[in-house]
């Protein structure tokens, strides 16, 4: 068992017993690997729910996922009011913390302070915030070193003085060579993070060295054929990973899933029934239908 590197479970000036959750689920993972926190992201509010459902114990918001529901890339398209309004979708439909993804911040430090506040005042227990430009332009163009570490100072900042919230650092500076990323994450240590993650480690050797060199707790971010070795959630509590996610696995799930029921609908038109993929009550179910109707109920008079 590891020393968990922090001292207390709640950081911000008024608590959040949600971002307090998590921050004890990210210490007891990070004291005994193998209880590693893994999930898939999602990115509304019947997803988040099916998360939940399928037992994973914290929802991730990522920005990837929420550009994608509205048919964009992930390049700058979405900001704060999409991600909020996100935000309080998911918290309607579930019970376990909610991690959102900040980007850049949108702007300055000062903007960072905003979205920091305003993400922990809708309902998030924690949030990611990265060092790349924006919009963003994936492994081109990266913040300096000062305008990052500004920008995380403005997190925890805004973390301290305001409502809690765990503070996810990302650096995306493995571009720029090993050194520069563990700097990077260091420093963001350092300023007061809560988490570490840096974008894009290749292999099993540099993922295992980078969390003996930083030695706190850090996220990895599987994509199945991306960049980094598709590893599973065991082999990552083996590297000593305190926390994981799965960012493409539901958009890859729904292209798929729904262009092969779009074709076999279409096909149908000139051989026989449409096929049926659920029957009408799971849709209803799922979507929560049966929850309302005991709603009128308890509520009819």
């Amino acid at each position: 068992m590891k020393p968990y590197p922090f001292q207390f479970n709640s950081r911000g000036r008024i608590p959040s017993v949600q971002a307090s959750q998590l921050r004890a689920m990210i210490r007891e993972a990070y004291s005994d690997p193998s209880k590693i926190l893994a999930t898939c992201c999602s990115d509304d509010g019947l997803g988040s729910r099916l998360v939940e459902e399928a037992g994973f114990p914290y929802i991730f918001l990522g920005g990837f996922m929420v550009a994608s529901s509205f048919g964009l890339p992930d390049t700058g398209y979405i900001a704060f009011q999409e991600m909020v309004s996100r935000i309080q979708e998911v918290k309607r439909q579930t019970t376990i913390p909610i991690i959102a993804d900040g980007d850049t911040g949108y702007g300055s430090p000062v903007n960072i302070r905003r979205i920091v506040q305003g993400f922990a005042m809708t309902g998030a227990a924690g949030i990611m915030i990265e060092d790349q430009t924006w919009p963003k332009r994936y492994f081109k163009f990266l913040m300096s070193r000062e305008e990052a570490f500004a920008r995380i100072e403005a997190a925890v900042d805004a973390r301290n003085e305001g409502v809690d919230i765990v503070i996810n650092a990302r650096t995306d500076s493995l571009i720029l060579g090993w050194d520069e990323a563990i700097y990077r994450a260091k420093k963001f240590i350092k300023i007061g993070a809560d988490m570490v993650f840096l974008e894009a480690l290749p292999d099993r050797e540099t993922m295992k060295k980078t969390v003996e060199a930083l030695n706190f707790p850090v996220m990895a971010n599987i994509i199945e054929g991306g960049l980094t070795d598709n590893l599973s959630p065991e082999e990552l509590g083996k590297i000593d990973f305190s926390i994981v996610v799965y960012p493409f696995t539901m958009v890859a799930a729904r292209v798929k899933a729904v262009r092969e029921a779009l074709e076999s609908l279409k096909a149908s038109f000139t051989a026989g029934a449409p096929p049926r993929i659920m029957s009408a009550g799971e849709v209803c179910e799922a979507v929560g239908f049966n929850k309302y109707w005991e709603l009128e109920e308890k509520y009819k008079y």
